[in-house]
């Protein structure tokens, strides 16, 4: 056996249909079958990652009974699945409730096995994303790095940044929008540091009002003003051999930035209705959703003091940029609030996953973590729905959520990639492809696309 071919699991009972399966899966591990019970069988032997499955299997091969009852065995014993449902009855409510079932996709008889096989093969590609964002949730990243989960290109960049700055003793900055997890990549400066035995202090300058800001900040003498009982050590000051994290640095009083520029400076601060210099040992971690280089020109930052908190920026990604991490987020915070809350809900339909996808997350990882926690809250199911999430899609991402037109939508951006990579040679593209050219030129056909 081909150690590199894929599993692939295919129920059907026609004959014909079984030979045709053979020939155009030879690429796969294809293992064929025709009733539930050997299905069954073949699926805990092999452990495939995709089943096509068609619904009218014996002993009701003209209904669908039996169809159903065996995708809902399959899900129960490998909820991971990708399983494309077949049939030519009834499609349209079969598709449906298919697709509430639990199926990845549906497909009419009679076949056209080059579809199929593109079905079949982003079936696979999905299998595979989703097992390495399992991956990555099992592995040892999380940990590293204060709990952020991702599994995103632009945020592995941003977390290799974090890894290779934290030993180094400079101050960062860290830009990007509320709740895309600015606080936990300061953590992890804070953790992967030398510093990780100090403290990790956190103050958020836009709470705090002026005129507390900079007691809390630099401490104060007792009696220097009504209240002042005792002496009281700021922030700043008891970060010392830590790290200090001034997130929305952005807000910061202009006045209490001369302040802080001369500590950075000079690494001493003096309390208020003090005369003493006490020096601090302390790192400075910033962050801030605000543009500070347009806060600058508008005379509302200091230049000098952007430039001393700015050894090193880091910009993280909203989430609406992190490819796959919302769906990897909503599963993570699914199982969290499973547990907190005392629920058992397995998982979210197809059309909540399409949702949570499709969606822009304006609020980004806290927005996300409050709408799954009320979620699972208001959850009357087995699974969280699109209706329990309460998105409101705008009319042009809702497209998205049909799955006849996702697969189109990826077939024509395929087949105008593929174009223009193969410089407009119809055999080169569908050679790239892995179509024949008369399928090629079906789609082309299909889709009323110009060639």
């Amino acid at each position: 056996m081909n150690e590199e071919k894929r599993n692939l699991l295919i129920i059907e009972d026609d004959p014909g249909l079984q030979r045709q399966y053979k020939w155009n899966f030879e690429d796969y591990n294809a293992t064929i079958v025709g009733e539930q019970q050997a299905a069954i069988k073949a699926l805990e032997a092999e452990q495939p990652s995709v089943v096509t499955l068609d619904l009218g299997l014996p002993p009701d091969p003209d209904g669908t009974s039996v169809g159903f009852d065996t995708l809902e065995k399959i899900l129960a014993i490998a909820p991971n699945t990708k399983i494309i449902v077949a049939s030519g009855h009834g499609a349209h409510e079969s598709a449906l409730k298919a697709i509430s079932l639990g199926a990845y996709d549906f497909y009419q008889k009679p076949v056209d096995p080059d579809q199929l096989g593109l079905i079949v093969d982003r079936a696979f590609r999905l299998y595979d994303l989703e097992e390495e964002n399992k991956r990555l949730l099992d592995s040892n990243q999380s940990v590293r790095f204060g709990g952020l989960i991702t599994g995103c290109p632009n945020m592995y960049k941003v977390c290799d940044m974090v890894e290779r700055v934290a030993p180094a003793n400079v101050s960062v900055l860290l830009l990007g929008a509320s709740g895309t997890g600015k606080e936990l990549l300061a953590r992890a400066v804070h953790d992967l540091s030398d510093r990780k035995h100090g403290k990790f202090i956190a103050i958020n300058c836009a709470a705090i009002p002026e005129n507390l800001l900079e007691s809390e900040l630099f401490g104060y003498e007792k009696g220097s003003f009504t209240g002042a009982v005792k002496q009281t050590k700021g922030k700043i000051e008891l970060s010392e051999g830590g790290t200090l994290f001034l997130d929305e640095i952005g807000d910061l009083q202009f006045s209490l930035q001369v302040k802080l520029l001369r500590f950075l400076q000079e690494r001493v601060i003096e309390r208020i209705g003090g005369r003493k210099e006490i020096p601090v040992d302390v790192r400075v971690v910033c962050a801030t959703h605000q543009n500070l280089e347009s806060d600058i020109t508008e005379g509302k930052f200091r230049e000098d003091l952007f430039y001393r908190l700015s050894e090193i920026t880091i910009t993280v990604p909203p989430l609406k940029e992190r490819e796959g991490d919302s769906i990897l987020l909503a599963k993570t915070f699914l199982t969290k609030f499973n547990n907190e809350l005392k629920k058992q809900i397995k998982g979210f339909t197809q059309d909540a996953l399409t949702s949570i996808a499709s969606y822009g997350w304006p609020g980004n990882v806290r927005e996300l973590e409050n709408r799954i926690k009320r979620s699972v809250i208001m959850c009357d199911g087995s699974k969280i729905t699109s209706e329990d999430m309460e998105l409101n899609l705008e009319e042009d991402e809702l497209d998205i959520l049909n799955l006849k037109v996702v697969r189109e939508n990826a077939d024509i951006k395929a087949i105008n990639n593929a174009m223009a990579q193969a410089s407009g040679n119809v055999s080169r593209a569908a050679k790239m492809l892995g179509i024949s050219r008369p399928t090629f030129y079906g789609l082309i056909k299909q889709y009323n696309l110009t060639i």
